[in-house]
């Protein structure tokens, strides 16, 4: 079976749609299907990491100067118009017998989709927002509380709705270390590490913010992208604190586990998190995470920040607080999704 992704990466996007694409990739692979991606090459583009992992990637140029689209809130992430990014596609996937499209972008839709399906025997999307059309056999929405009434009049009759953090795309390592994790949280009795990771890029630099006002009483591990902005500017400034910096971790899984508390942004990584049961200071650091954070503060599960002194105070000072939060994560995501979603890509 050929299976093609249509994904992007870049500073401005982030990591998380390229990275949860990587990992149902590889799920794909390990049940027999060819795997090939579609990328343009934006900064923080992560192309090298696809081909490190194995997989053959179609780079599609970013131009200097190029027309975009306004359409859709996220037109501007893509870099030029749907029309040429079809027109791109087309060119690639023409000469190729594709049994499933799989489009993971915002900055794409039915308009998009249409003059790809005749190319490709199936299609599917993974999608968060629910704010645009589109024409696909199969969308996957893993987000909390995500629903069929979201999609109502925008996806054809036809198409299956795999709704919810069941089909959450984490790696296979955090299935694995799930029983481990919660058990460390049973009897974790005060917090001692502390991880912190706003993405592949924090373009913003939330992480310096958060150092700044961090005692010296924890043990405290960075995790950044290579892509990220700041890194050298991080590592001068930690140089002599007893502050680890990992530089595109590949040991996420280990590295939670060993963690207390995390320090994060919204987005994909919320669900690994939850599948540790890790209690999360969690900073929203883009629009399109604001419905997803305040569901999973709904819950019980994770604390948006609004004082990070003060937030993280509260819960050292109140831990019944954190063995809530750990709880409550931990009924979010199980870490199988990406298994669950085999029996529909066929």
């Amino acid at each position: 079976m050929k299976i093609v992704f249509r994904v992007d990466a870049s500073l401005k996007m982030g990591t998380g749609h390229l990275m949860r694409c990587l990992t149902l990739a590889q799920v794909l692979k390990e049940n027999g299907a060819n795997i090939e991606f579609i990328c343009r090459k934006h900064k923080g583009s992560l192309i090298g990491k696809i081909r490190l992992s194995g997989f053959n990637v179609h780079e599609l140029e970013l131009l200097e100067e190029t027309e975009v689209d306004n359409k859709l809130s996220h037109s501007h992430w893509l870099g030029t118009t749907q029309q040429q990014d079809a027109d791109n596609c087309i060119d690639i996937l023409k000469v190729k017998k594709t049994d499933w499209l799989i489009v993971d972008h915002y900055a794409l839709d039915i308009k998009w989709h249409q003059q790809l399906r005749p190319l490709v025997k199936k299609l599917m999307v993974i999608d968060d927002l629910a704010d645009r059309q589109f024409d696909c056999d199969l969308l996957l929405n893993q987000n909390l509380g995500s629903q069929i009434r979201d999609y109502k009049d925008k996806v054809p009759n036809h198409c299956e709705l795999l709704l919810g953090c069941d089909y959450a795309l984490l790696r296979a390592e955090f299935a694995r270390l799930r029983a481990q994790a919660l058990e460390k949280r049973y009897n974790t009795k005060k917090i001692k590490n502390i991880l912190i990771s706003i993405g592949g890029s924090d373009s913003k630099n939330y992480t310096y913010v958060i150092l700044q006002q961090l005692s010296d009483n924890f043990n405290v591990t960075i995790v950044l992208g290579k892509q990220s902005p700041h890194n050298q500017m991080l590592k001068s400034y930690v140089k002599d604190k007893s502050i680890t910096i990992i530089i595109d971790a590949d040991n996420m899984a280990e590295l939670m586990l060993s963690a207390d508390l995390a320090i994060g942004a919204g987005g994909s990584t919320s669900w690994e998190r939850c599948c540790l049961g890790l209690p999360t200071l969690l900073y929203v650091t883009a629009d399109n995470q604001k419905k997803i954070a305040k569901k999973l503060e709904k819950t019980d599960a994770v604390k948006i920040v609004k004082n990070f002194e003060q937030d993280l105070q509260e819960i050292i000072d109140d831990f019944s607080s954190w063995r809530i939060m750990s709880k409550n994560a931990s009924k979010v995501c199980d870490g199988l999704g990406a298994k669950k979603i085999l029996q529909y890509v066929q």
